[in-house]
């Protein structure tokens, strides 16, 4: 197709240049199809609402709810229906957003074609165009299919939103001959739904629909979206939730039926579990989440940040690796003059007016550098007049004009340096010409290679006194020119990239540029970004590597050029197999498959109509430090989350295990009572998880926000099982309380009432408050100050705890429905010690937990994936360890630190890299740091790390060489190590002797 000459592949269609015959299009219309787009399938109103019920933690509220119903437990029922309504019905309502990705492309061609139909051009409907029809273009025009170009004159297409290349691209009909090559390199290839520029074509269609490029990326995004990490995170949370539930109801289910095995006992057993199930289950944290993200969504949108797709919110905080294109996100898609220069390399102010003569006055072709040459700097031209011109053509790659100024004619050129240099004959140095000598040309050549090295796109300018006057010009008096210098162009960097990107590194994430563009401007940028160049990929290379190997390049490099769409798919898809939480900002119709593959598409203001569709965040404002803002934003909202979660499950899950505890007690001290009536239960949840929904208003600590988070479930898990029991003890403290010196006070009849209402009020006042100390690892109130709005609905469900049992509104309209009982106001005394000792008990324990647990949430530290392959940045961190643990003193310097790194590494290491890891040891507790003397000092939790979550992983099995490595080095340089980690090393050579 692309390798043969116009006749044999008109042969191989079987087709002419007459065109098909229309009984031939009929047929391979009805053989093709039409020349359409993928379509998206998309779900009624209703079906998108029921949709929203398939959440595990929504099922078991469903469940519960139908179970109260059956057995005529109306209330129970009407408070877990509320429940599942207010959670899904919000759900619903803020993420009811049309995809409408594939319209957006569909409307991105055009609606007719001109085509050959038995040797007669005429108009046709695009999807009626068929492989094998001849079509034609002119300037203006959208290509309506895939096609091979048959004779082309002047053609320029534009397909950079496909491609990413910044300049329209010349087409030719020349057949091929280097294969395996990019599309970029395809010259004589037409891509549908591309832009003709300039000039005239015909070409032969062999791809319509969705087998085109186009169409395979209009497939891509009718696809569903593959699931974020945030969501992930969310249903295994919801199913291991379940998990949970559903073993503990049971269990106490069976207790409470066996101690009263009367039918009446039976159904009252199975009404109390199926509220326990209400109760474990934090049945309103897709509420919260909802209005979690939709608060944040609020926020960003002041900033001028359009969220479309909330979820995206979380994932923006958990991600730690940018992948970006360049032209149009990190700059501006608008090719600038920047240079121009003599052939000696200094600025030549004749060298602009010569080409602003040039440009202003050919008329042909207005390249985007003819544009950037005139709005650079308004000249006036008044003084010359335009005689003649020689157009440009792909042959010579030059333009010429002829000006006359004071009886003076002057023939100007303006292309291809190469190409000005070969009819040159002479240069100008200082301001006189001179023989174009070897030397001087060869000195030109150089710089031009110079500028072309540095990524610009350079233009040559020369111009000669013309003797003779004539009207008409022709190639033949391109010659005998005077080189005058060089023009140099670049796509400038938008104004904030330089500073989002530094504070994007400094909130942890690596940016890496995956761009269509050539490796030399892709460089420039980057320069001038101030974006350090750790490895460059080409994709003539990555189309020729193993998923094995990309997975390392990945990691290594952080700029990828002349990539295609699907490669940097496959970028971004071995990069999220590699652990990381992934985002793509793009711009073009190109990046729209990568924009919906990553865990967080970012689309910018100036992006064609498909990418925002298929981005989740557009920036609306040309201002991409928004995007830092965004982050922080993502990490507070997912922090907030968190706290939700976090305190939930430890609360409700120390309820379960005092339920059952007491379950079994009460009957041993002679009390043939539930501890809490089912619809009592609800409420206390009810009234709880409303009071809650205030923790997406809460203050985040700034510290929380520094670094990527990401859900790790193994760390809730931890953290229900550590606070649980706390709340569970608090819980038999009151029990024993009410047991021994409330229940004997009053009649036996009422003891009951009494001994629930006390345990109601006591397990929803310490639900409430204990939140103040989860919500921080820091010390309550005066180190972390909480949000207003939690602190006054805290406060509103505390009053409302005390006027149940208090007062007389309590009495009056409470009691009796719910059967509550009024309490002693001696219970205040006891209550008041009770919720005191909890909260400075909670305190030690949570401090405890996070000294312990304070690298599970730093993801430098522990890769996500532990698989094959770690990164080089989580094994510098590593590196970073074994020193500071191998090191014989507890206290060593930065430079000697940096010294034994490199001693005992193998690659090169940057000293910036080396303090921005301590820094992050230092925020996990592993390290203490004084900045002012430059010493490290290593804390007990590190030896605990190294021992608990080092050795005995699968991350040894890809460090334990660099750490027998650094273990040489120091001991071969200091002449002694610490040998408080010996044992390792024994380990390591006790499995290398059972391998053997």
């Amino acid at each position: 197709m692309l390798y043969s000459p116009a006749d044999v592949l008109l042969s191989r269609l079987e087709s002419s240049l007459s065109g098909l015959t229309p009984e031939e299009a009929e047929r391979r219309l009805e053989v093709y199809g039409r020349n359409e787009l993928a379509k998206k399938h998309k779900h009624s109103v209703v079906v998108d609402f029921l949709l929203h019920f398939k959440s595990p933690l929504v099922i078991i509220l469903i469940v519960a709810g139908l179970i109260s119903g059956f057995l005529g437990e109306t209330s129970n029922t009407i408070i877990i229906f509320t429940i599942v309504l207010i959670s899904v019905i919000l759900d619903f309502y803020q993420e009811r957003k049309a995809e409408n990705a594939a319209e957006m492309l569909k409307e991105a061609v055009t609606t007719t074609a001109t085509v050959t139909r038995g040797g007669v051009k005429q108009e046709i409907k695009l999807h009626a165009v068929v492989p094998g029809d001849i079509i034609y273009l002119s300037a203006g025009d959208i290509t309506p299919a895939d096609a091979r170009v048959i004779s082309a004159k002047d053609l320029f297409i534009n397909q950079s939103a496909l491609t990413g290349e910044s300049f329209p691209v010349e087409k030719t009909s020349t057949p091929m001959k280097t294969k395996n090559s990019s599309m970029t390199d395809w010259n004589n290839y037409l891509f549908m739904g591309t832009s003709v520029v300039s000039g005239t074509a015909s070409a032969i269609v062999v791809k319509t629909g969705s087998t085109t490029e186009y169409g395979k990326i209009a497939r891509k995004l009718v696809e569903k979206a593959p699931e974020t990490e945030f969501e992930k995170g969310v249903k295994h949370f919801g199913f291991f939730m379940m998990r949970i539930t559903l073993l503990m109801v049971i269990l106490i289910f069976m207790i409470n039926a066996f101690i009263n095995h009367t039918n009446e006992g039976i159904l009252n057993a199975l009404l109390f579990a199926v509220a326990l199930a209400v109760g474990l289950t934090p049945e309103l944290l897709p509420m919260i989440v909802t209005i979690n993200l939709s608060r944040g969504a609020i926020v960003m949108s002041k900033q001028g940040v359009i969220v479309k797709r909330l979820a995206s919110i979380d994932n923006f905080g958990s991600m730690n690796v940018l992948c970006t294109d360049k032209t149009g996100t990190l700059t501006e898609n608008k090719i600038t003059l920047v240079l121009h220069v003599n052939p000696e390399g200094d600025n030549d102010d004749k060298v602009l007016l010569y080409s602003y003569l040039n440009s202003f006055y050919q008329t042909g072709l207005k390249s985007p550098m003819d544009e950037a040459i005139l709005v650079h700097e308004k000249m006036d031209v008044s003084g010359y007049q335009k005689i003649d011109e020689v157009p440009f053509d792909f042959v010579r790659r030059r333009v010429s004009v002829v000006v006359e100024s004071d009886r003076q004619r002057y023939f100007i050129s303006k292309g291809a340096p190469e190409e000005i240099l070969k009819v040159s004959s002479f240069c100008e140095i200082n301001g006189l010409p001179v023989d174009l000598t070897e030397e001087l040309r060869q000195r030109a050549e150089q710089k031009y290679y110079d500028l072309s090295s540095e990524g610009f796109r350079v233009l040559g300018v020369a111009y000669k006194k013309l003797k003779e006057e004539k009207s008409v010009y022709s190639i033949d008096d391109e010659c005998d020119m005077v080189f005058m210098g060089f023009m140099a162009f670049l796509d400038p960097p938008k104004e904030t990239a330089k500073e989002s990107i530094r504070l994007l590194t400094q909130a942890g994430i690596e940016l890496k540029i995956l761009t269509g563009d050539n490796e030399q401007v892709t460089r420039k940028t980057c320069e001038s970004l101030g974006l350090e160049i750790k490895g460059i990929a080409l994709g003539s290379a990555i189309s020729q590597m193993s998923d094995e190997a990309l997975s390392r390049m990945v990691e290594e490099a952080n700029v990828f050029a002349r990539v295609t769409p699907v490669q940097k798919e496959r970028i971004i898809a071995l990069l999220k197999g590699n652990g990381h939480v992934v985002g793509f900002m793009g711009d073009g119709i190109n990046d729209a498959p990568s924009l919906k593959s990553c865990d967080v598409g970012i689309s910018v203001n100036n992006a064609v109509d498909v990418a925002k569709e298929s981005a989740d965040i557009i920036l609306l404002k040309n201002d991409l430090t928004v995007l830092s803002k965004g982050v922080l934003e993502g990490r507070k909202t997912f922090g907030n989350t968190m706290k939700y979660i976090m305190m939930s499950v430890s609360s409700n899950f120390g309820n379960m295990f005092s339920f059952l505890g007491i379950s079994l007690l009460l009957p041993f001290l002679g009390y043939a009572f539930l501890p809490l009536l089912p619809i009592q239960i609800l409420l206390n949840n009810l009234l709880y998880d409303i009071s809650q929904s205030s923790i997406t208003t809460d203050n985040v600590d700034a510290e929380y926000i520094e670094k990527p988070k990401r859900w790790d479930l193994d760390y809730i898990k931890s953290f229900m099982f550590t606070l649980g029991p706390v709340s569970s003890l608090f819980d038999f403290i009151t029990f024993f309380i009410v047991i021994f010196f409330f229940l004997p006070t009053v009649p036996v009849g009422q003891q009951e009432t009494l001994f629930q209402t006390a345990w109601f009020v006591v397990s929803l006042i310490t639900q409430t408050l204990i939140v103040f100390v989860v919500r921080t690892r820091q010390s309550p109130f005066w180190k972390s100050k909480p949000g207003k709005y939690l602190i006054l609905s805290s406060i509103a469900l505390t009053a409302i705890a005390l006027i149940i049992p208090f007062t007389d509104f309590g009495v009056r309209y409470i009691q009796n429905y719910f059967n509550f009982t009024s309490l002693h106001p001696t219970f205040l005394l006891a209550l008041v010690g009770i919720v005191l000792a909890y909260f400075a008990v909670a305190e030690m324990v949570k401090r405890w937990f996070h000294k312990r647990h304070s690298y599970y949430v730093d993801q430098l530290l522990v890769p996500k994936k532990r698989g094959l392959y770690i990164s080089r940045r989580s094994r510098l961190v590593q590196e970073i360890i074994a020193v500071i643990c191998l090191r014989d003193e507890d206290e060593i310097s930065f430079e000697s630190l940096i010294g034994d790194l490199k001693r005992g590494l193998k690659y090169p290491i940057s000293n910036n890299a080396v303090v921005l890891n301590l820094n992050h040891l230092h925020s996990a507790g592993l390290i203490s740091v004084d900045w002012d003397t430059r010493t490290i000092q290593r804390q007990g939790t590190i030896n605990e790390y190294v021992t608990e979550y080092v050795s005995t992983r699968t991350i040894w099995s890809m460090v334990n060489k660099d750490w027998i490595r650094i273990n040489k080095a120091i001991l071969d340089y200091y002449g002694k190590v610490n040998t408080e980690y010996a044992h390792l090393f024994e380990k390591q050579k006790n499995r290398r002797i059972n391998a053997i």
